[in-house]
């Protein structure tokens, strides 16, 4: 079989899963190692770094919790790719701090992350059915991850009236205020999606101004990135409590999103888990069933429940770069597949979605 036929019948499998088809563990394990077999066949530097467990495609780990993740890092030193990447159909760039610390994350053909990404906003942000208007404070650049997927989220299940309102960097407040209005005053409830250090930036400026909105029933927000960056942190209760003030939408509205440029699925708060949301209560991150998390300890294996450990993925959506993903960010492991997110490894260099927005903390740019 060639690699193009190979490629093709892994994806209609992929697709298959997210799609709704019943995938029980022996199935994810299944799929998980043939996307290994796949992989090392294919990739170069995954193959190199597979070796190096001692692993390759006739040498296979024993289930899916052994296959070798991958290092966030090796996305910003080689092209992660079992493809030829000059006929990438999608390019999405980490947001480092700087242009050269970018990493790169290259798809074959975008139907397996449209996919994912869709079929996992519908079960964590969608599972009323509800029709929606989206205003945005993500980064709309072409490179960016997340704003490929709002994108794709607003213009397969919004009302046509998307709003942007960062520009440069700077929220644009009085026409993000117009917009929400426009909405309000129309019967329309609103999903306002956007990272902390965006929604830092907005709760200060309505805060400056007095202002306090009612949002329309079925109002909801999505908030993704960490709560940290280079210079500032805020408290993710007092975020909360503040944006459910400020924009007139309890908390239990409130849904962080959990993502990473190297990953094709997402995590979401699962809010149906745990007895509270309330501003102190722990949230727990739950995938979709063609994804799964692993907490592991210093010795790579996999932590008892209520311990703290290095958070690796296995998402079989990244068919055309790495099945296992291994971060720097720190978890608590959770019943059920569910995670307890801490935040990244205090020795880790700064990164992720929010640094994309720091400067906000600066003054507003008014209409």
């Amino acid at each position: 079989m060639s690699r193009h036929a190979e490629a093709a019948a892994l994806d209609a499998r992929i697709l298959a899963a997210i799609e709704g088809r019943a995938l029980d563990d022996a199935g994810f394990d299944a799929l998980a190692r043939d996307l290994f077999v796949h992989q090392v066949r294919y990739n170069p530097v995954y193959a190199k770094y597979a070796a190096t467990f001692g692993f390759d495609e006739r040498t296979l780990p024993p289930d899916w919790r052994a296959i070798p993740a991958l290092p966030t890092v090796a996305f910003k030193e080689a092209t992660v790719a079992a493809f030829d990447v000059t006929n990438a159909a999608l390019r999405f760039e980490t947001s480092g701090t700087t242009a050269a610390e970018s990493g790169k994350h290259y798809f074959e053909t975008p139907a397996l992350y449209d996919a994912a990404l869709l079929a996992g906003f519908d079960r964590a942000m969608l599972a009323d059915g509800a029709a929606l208007r989206y205003l945005l404070l993500v980064p709309r650049r072409n490179t960016s991850s997340l704003g490929y997927m709002m994108r794709k989220v607003s213009a397969e299940r919004g009302d046509g009236r998307t709003g942007w309102f960062l520009v440069d960097d700077a929220l644009e407040l009085d026409r993000f205020l117009d917009a929400i209005r426009a909405a309000y005053d129309a019967r329309v409830p609103v999903c306002v999606a956007g990272t902390a250090f965006a929604f830092v930036a907005l709760v200060a400026a309505l805060g400056s101004r007095g202002i306090a909105l009612r949002a329309r029933p079925g109002s909801r927000i999505m908030e993704t990135g960490g709560f940290k960056g280079r210079t500032q942190s805020v408290e993710r209760g007092v975020l909360y409590a503040t944006l459910s003030q400020r924009l007139g939408i309890s908390t239990e509205r409130i849904v962080a999103e959990y993502g990473m440029t190297e990953l094709s699925s997402q995590y979401y708060d699962d809010l149906t888990f745990g007895a509270s949301t309330g501003p102190n209560a722990e949230r727990f991150k739950a995938g979709p069933p063609w994804m799964r998390p692993l907490v592991v300890g210093a010795d790579g294996r996999e932590v008892p429940v209520g311990e703290i450990g290095a958070l690796r993925h296995v998402d079989l959506a990244n068919r055309a770069s790495a099945v296992a993903i291994a971060t720097e960010d720190l978890a608590v492991r959770a019943l059920d597949g569910r995670f307890v997110l801490l935040g990244r490894d205090a020795e880790a260099r700064l990164r992720g979605c929010s640094l994309d927005s720091e400067d906000l903390i600066a003054p507003t740019r008014q209409a």
